[in-house]
């Protein structure tokens, strides 16, 4: 830079700008957008396979434990591994290792066991890439264009996840479950060759200790607990997933319930990627004009609030509405998470700590299927979408309490 920056320069530039003007940073945007859309098409085949060939909760749970359970434990290493290692180099490996093993469950029609294994080791080539993915991001904009950037990162990926269970709707009569996942593979493709085109992305000089990754997972996890806002936010994120991860097992018998096919079942999935799309649209314009850690504890409430309400429905209209509602809520989160980590982790460390943090969200994840698949068949969707919320409010209440305190101090 040369220089004093102009006003106009200073300002933090809105995601359409972004696209438009950083080649780069498109590139990354599309190649996610595209593997996330076909990740929620391939997901909402699957569940629906295996709830309708089970019948069981519990099975539903145990694909969605495997897809989360597996990279959480190994978060630690695979964090460690994105601050080793060339970023761009990880992401492209990941999505290829991916689609390999999508292709894999694709033409085998493997049995449950061995469809949990293939599921799981997706999941695994996933974990390694998201902290690397998140972590790139401020290697290509600058620092007053981050929460905007990752609003609209998150726009291209969980956002227009609303497009994977619509076309699902469409496709799975027509394609069945073997065609559904081939094009979930060839999206995995798509996104390895957009990727391969990004400049070198390094984590920068790396200290003696990365030449173990005991030591370096070890590093990541002490530099979560050192630093306050971090330890709340790692905390809080847990515990509201704990709460509420069991929503997408509890939405298919909710759906039941309701007496909807699965065509509106899938619609009813894409409730909460319509909120994410609309509340993420909207982050990308003004995210910056909001503080980093209020939007966190926004996205609390409302994606608690929506699950509440969910409980509450009487219809599928009224159910999609208010997944909605949960859907606006994550798209908070997800901007607000993700830039609070960004500013606040030196660069050398955030693959660990995403790692870490995603990791831990992971594991709640898996924690809340199993014992909330246990819970839907005992009690019902219903009582648990309730419970759920009413949980994961008074999570938000606690970690707002937890960062004006560290504020004060």
């Amino acid at each position: 830079m040369t220089g004093p920056a102009s006003p106009e320069e200073s300002r933090a530039a809105s995601g359409l700008e972004l696209l438009r003007t950083n080649r780069d940073f498109r590139r990354l945007w599309l190649a996610r957008a595209i593997s996330f859309v076909g990740d929620s098409l391939g997901l909402i085949a699957l569940l629906l396979y295996t709830a309708n060939a089970t019948g069981d909760a519990f099975a539903v749970a145990l694909l969605l434990v495997a897809g989360d359970l597996v990279p959480s434990m190994a978060s630690p290493l695979t964090g460690a591994l994105s601050d080793r290692v060339d970023r761009r180099a990880l992401m492209v490996g990941c999505e290829l290792f991916r689609g390999g093993v999508v292709t894999i469950i694709a033409t085998g029609r493997p049995n449950l066991t061995l469809l949990l294994v293939l599921v799981g080791l997706q999941a695994l080539a996933g974990g390694a890439f998201q902290p690397a993915s998140r972590s790139a991001v401020p290697h290509l904009v600058d620092d007053r264009d981050l929460a905007g950037a990752n609003a609209t990162i998150g726009f291209g990926t969980h956002g227009l996840e609303v497009t994977g269970p619509v076309p699902a709707a469409i496709a799975l009569p027509l394609l069945g479950l073997r065609g559904v996942l081939l094009a979930d593979a060839a999206t995995f493709v798509a996104s390895a060759a957009l990727l391969v085109r990004l400049p070198p992305l390094h984590a920068g000089p790396q200290r003696e200790r990365l030449d173990s990754f005991v030591a370096a997972a070890q590093d990541g996890l002490r530099a979560i607990w050192s630093r306050p806002v971090v330890r709340a936010l790692a905390l809080a994120f847990f515990a509201l997933v704990a709460f509420n991860g069991i929503d997408d097992v509890a939405l298919v018998f909710l759906a039941h319930d309701l007496r909807a096919s699965d065509a509106a079942t899938s619609l009813l999935y894409a409730g909460s990627g319509a909120g994410l799309t609309i509340g993420l649209l909207l982050l990308t314009r003004w995210a910056s004009l909001v503080p980093a850690m209020a939007l966190l504890v926004a996205g609390f409430a409302l994606c608690c609030t929506g699950n509440l309400l969910t409980g509450l429905a009487w219809a599928v209209p009224v159910a999609f509405a208010t997944q909605a509602v949960r859907g606006g809520g994550i798209s908070a989160i997800e901007t607000g998470v993700t830039t609070v980590l960004q500013r606040r982790v030196p660069p050398g460390l955030q693959g660990r700590v995403f790692g870490n943090v995603l990791g831990s969200v992971g594991l709640a994840a898996g924690l809340s299927y199993l014992v909330g698949g246990r819970l839907v068949e005992l009690v019902g969707p219903r009582p648990v979408f309730v419970g759920a919320g009413a949980g994961g409010l008074v999570t938000a209440v606690a970690l707002a309490v937890a960062l004006m305190c560290v504020r004060s101090r």
